[in-house]
């Protein structure tokens, strides 16, 4: 294969192969993570005016000026975090492009970048693009959640460390980060001066009243913080590939500068509906997040009720499950099978760590669909038992 050797890890994704086995199979696919549902009519009608007034030619690079102001109102109204839009927030295409961009601007050629296990897979191939090293702190299960290995954490970070990559709330178990989780996290970083990358694209869809803590909003956190969110999950548009990066000056900057030889700009005529949502559609947020919740419910009532082990989702459009219980310890091997028998697409969490001993065993199920798709899929698993 005709490919850099630090990239051929990542030729090809689990996405792609469990995709391809849900077609062959006529199965129902909760193995990749999107909504089957559009987001808020007035932000797609915004999009299709913008379309139509003249909106599809090269935005500014940075994004345009209405969508940033409304990103840092967005912050502060949420969190009280005060960026300015001129030089402290950048639009890009997707919060897969902020993360390449931050670690490849961020990260000098053979450091360390920390991030948790599991990881979303795009972290990897974002450091090995930059010629770093992986360095991974596990989630440890903690009753039928998970929480970070504080003193893995703290082995992990050290003066090699350019950047700490977070993700909460986390794709894939559905874990939310605790405040105690965060403060260990605030601690090391400030203790050994790292910058942290934080992805918080599913901010605003956690479950059982649950609230989201940035980790920027933490004593001494701001000034070393690239927070990124996006449209795709917040308002059901994952195809329009709108994304942000908010944090200081220099740190932003310094992700601008290899994300503008990346894509340079995109979305153009999406920017000002992404702008008209943040400001005027937060409800239509909440009933998103809600409705996820019985999604969750529904799917982790049949998992349960065929035998599955299931862990706790805490937010995000995901629940990990044990089919050991069923007589199953492959994930893979069970991922693979799963489409063909019952005619549905899962995905191992085997995809997204080094140590694969550790959670060779596990299967992540997306549930962001809806209602009728999950209580089919619901009525397929309970085949299984």
């Amino acid at each position: 294969m005709r490919i850099v050797k630090r990239l051929q890890p990542f030729s090809s994704t689990i996405f792609a192969e469990m995709s391809q086995l849900a077609v062959q199979h006529d199965a129902i696919n909760l193995g990749q993570g999107f909504p089957d549902t559009d987001g808020p009519l007035s932000m797609l009608m915004a999009a299709q005016d913008a379309i139509a007034t003249g909106h599809n030619q090269y935005p500014p690079g940075p994004g345009i000026p209405e969508l940033r102001a409304a990103v840092a109102r967005h912050q502060l109204d949420h969190y009280g975090l005060q960026y300015d839009p001129d030089t402290e927030v950048l639009i890009t295409v997707g919060a897969t492009e902020a993360i390449a961009g931050a670690v490849v601007g961020l990260v000098e050629p053979g450091t360390d970048v920390v991030m948790i296990e599991p990881y979303y897979d795009c972290y990897a191939a974002a450091t090995a693009m930059a010629g770093a090293n992986r360095v991974t702190v596990p989630l440890v299960p903690d009753g039928d959640g998970f929480t970070l290995d504080r003193d893995a954490l703290n082995r992990a970070i050290t003066p090699q460390t350019s950047l700490v990559i977070i993700n909460s709330p986390h794709n894939p178990t559905g874990t939310v980060l605790s405040d105690d989780d965060l403060n260990a996290i605030a601690a090391a970083c400030i203790s050994n001066d790292v910058v942290a990358l934080t992805d918080e694209v599913y901010e605003h869809l956690l479950f059982d009243n649950r609230t989201h803590t940035p980790l920027a909003t933490l004593p001494g956190m701001k000034e070393r913080t690239l927070r990124i969110s996006s449209a795709g999950k917040t308002f059901n548009c994952t195809g329009w590939k709108v994304g942000w990066i908010s944090g200081p000056a220099e740190l932003v900057a310094a992700a601008r500068a290899a994300k503008q030889f990346m894509s340079y700009v995109g979305s153009g005529p999406f920017q000002p509906a992404i702008a008209l949502a943040l400001d005027t559609e937060m409800d239509w947020v909440r009933g998103s997040a809600a409705r996820l919740e019985r999604s969750r419910d529904l799917i982790t009532g049949a998992l349960t009720d065929v035998g599955f082990d299931v862990h706790r989702s805490e937010g995000t459009y995901f629940v990990v499950a044990d089919p050991r219980p069923l007589g199953y310890h492959d994930g893979a091997a069970f991922c693979r099978e799963l489409p063909g028998r019952i005619g549905v697409a899962a995905v191992p969490v085997s995809a997204f760590v080094d140590h694969h001993d550790q959670w060779s065993h596990l299967v992540r199920f997306a549930f962001a669909k809806r209602d009728n798709v999950i209580e089919e899929a619901a009525r397929r698993l309970r085949a299984l038992a």
